[in-house]
This record gives C-alpha cells, sequence and structure tokens, in this order.
C-alpha cells in the first residue's frame, strides 16, 4: 500500500523516513516503484530506482545524519521529483572521478538519468532531487 498526499496545489505523492543506512537504499526503490506504478508509469521505474539509489548512497556516505526522508512528487508539467532529505548543510558536489576510482560517479549518473537535478535548502534540511519527464519517455 502506498501512502498518498496532496499538496496545496494538489500533486500527488509519497515519502517515507528511512534510517541513514546504506540497507535503507533497498526500501527506497520499493517506494520509487510501488509510486510509479500506482501513477501508470512503470516505463520511468529503472531510471527512478538508479536515481533513488544513488541519492540515498550519497545521504549515507556523506551526511552523517541518523535519518533520511525519500519522497516522489508527481508535478505539473509532465515530471515526476524523486527527492532525498537529510540534515547535512554540506552542498552535494559533481566530481569526475579516475578511471581507475571505483566510487564518485553517482551524481553524473544522476545528471545523465534525469531531466534535470538540484539541490534546495529548507530551513536545517538539504533536498537533493532530480526530476524525470513523464511524458515522452517509452
Amino acid at each position: 500500500m502506498i501512502a498518498k498526499r496532496h499538496d496545496a496545489i494538489g500533486s500527488p505523492g509519497c515519502s517515507e523516513t528511512l534510517p541513514c543506512e546504506a540497507e535503507s537504499a533497498s526500501q527506497a526503490r520499493l517506494l520509487v516503484s510501488a509510486a510509479l506504478n500506482t501513477w501508470q508509469l512503470s516505463h520511468l521505474i529503472d531510471d527512478g530506482q538508479l536515481i533513488v539509489s544513488e541519492l540515498v548512497a550519497n545521504a549515507v556516505q556523506h551526511s552523517r545524519c541518523h535519518r533520511v526522508r525519500v519522497s516522489l512528487e508527481r508535478l505539473t508539467g509532465g515530471r515526476v521529483r524523486v527527492a532525498v532529505s537529510d540534515k547535512s548543510p554540506s552542498r552535494p558536489a559533481v566530481v569526475t572521478p579516475s578511471v581507475d576510482e571505483e566510487a564518485g560517479r553517482g551524481l553524473l549518473l544522476v545528471g545523465s538519468l534525469a531531466d534535470d537535478w538540484g539541490v534546495d535548502y529548507r530551513g536545517w534540511v538539504k533536498v537533493v532531487w532530480a526530476e524525470l519527464r513523464t511524458e515522452g519517455s517509452a
């Protein structure tokens, strides 16, 4: 069962607070899958799950927080926003790792899959988000 909420402009969405640990990426992927299936956007599941996995991994590695909040929102204009929130003030940085490095490609991957991505600060909460276009995708 997927929890739904409507914000002030009527956009459906769902969210879940998870422990800030690597294992939470699995639960985040399930949330993405459930939401996108509910919204009949199953063609976005693979990209959405990969994006949320990378965003959760970044939060786990860099935030040192106890919890992260994973949310999905169906926006106007044919977009879905996948977001991961934590309480770390540090801004995510896109880096270009050398070919020998095993890590450091997460935000490059997010940027290549998403139509747009960014970071918002809401008080003491950082929200890293990525948007997928729902129209024109197959």
